[in-house]
């Protein structure tokens, strides 16, 4: 079990497990379990390195992944769904592996290797509602991809997940996902790059002069390209992150 000392981490979180497992295992134990492991290995952990997620845990007939992105998460799980469709185009139906998907956006906790909390039960709950060969996501994930992953939402309302206290706003990914949308630019204007205050971790206030020089020095560097539009983000008292456009 997790401790309070664990560390923290906001995550996206993919859950995934195969439609009637146990009618399938019940009927062909080894060829299930044969059938099963070459999907991990020939696609599911392609995909997942190939959208820079980890596999955190196994589950039997389940798997949680974590993502750094949750646009990652998403087209990793279009991908997935869409490649398990075409490997079971040649299966008979009563053999076909599908899978449930779920995607939750969250505040976990790391202990080792392992995640805990509820930012991985929602993806597990969300993953329940989810069709065969579907997908669900979380509000929270919805509003980070939905206009970066060019897919069809279908809007499920405020869902009441088993052992999570208050109700979680739920999408479906319906319709042809075609992959991520490309970036639209604004005609006659030019391309925009903000540098970040840097933050001195000394403790020493006498350092601050070094964080504030690379960042000058940084923005001395990308204003000599006429080409890009350069503004610094720099930290306000009391009011946040402040934007000073740099001629």
């Amino acid at each position: 079990m997790p401790n309070e000392n664990a560390q923290r981490r906001l995550i996206s979180i993919l859950a995934a497990d195969v439609v009637e497992y146990s009618r399938m295992m019940e009927a062909d134990e080894a060829g299930t379990m044969a059938a099963l492991k070459s999907r991990r290995d020939e696609i599911l952990k392609p995909l997942v390195a190939k959208h820079h997620g980890r596999v955190f845990k196994l589950l039997g007939d389940g798997v949680l992944v974590e993502f750094f992105s949750a646009v990652n998460a998403v087209q990793c799980a279009i991908e997935l769904q869409g490649a398990f469709a075409t490997a079971n185009a040649d299966v008979a139906e009563n053999q076909r592996i599908l899978l449930r998907i779920g995607i939750n956006l969250g505040d976990v906790m790391v202990e080792g290797g392992d995640l805990y909390g509820d930012g991985v039960n929602v993806a597990s709950r969300l993953e329940n509602l989810a069709e065969p060969g579907g997908i669900v996501i979380s509000g929270p994930v919805h509003d980070f991809i939905k206009n970066k992953v060019n897919c069809q939402f279908a809007d499920l309302g405020a869902q009441s997940l088993k052992n999570i206290s208050t109700p979680v706003q739920a999408y479906k990914i319906s319709g042809t996902p075609l992959g991520p949308v490309p970036a639209q630019p604004v005609h006659g204007a030019k391309p925009s790059i903000a540098v970040l205050a840097f933050v001195n971790m000394s403790g020493d206030p006498d350092q601050d002069y070094f964080a504030d020089g690379l960042a000058e020095d940084i923005i001395t560097a990308l204003s000599r390209f006429s080409n890009l539009t350069v503004f610094q983000l720099e930290a306000r008292a009391g009011r946040g992150i402040g934007r000073r456009n740099v001629p």
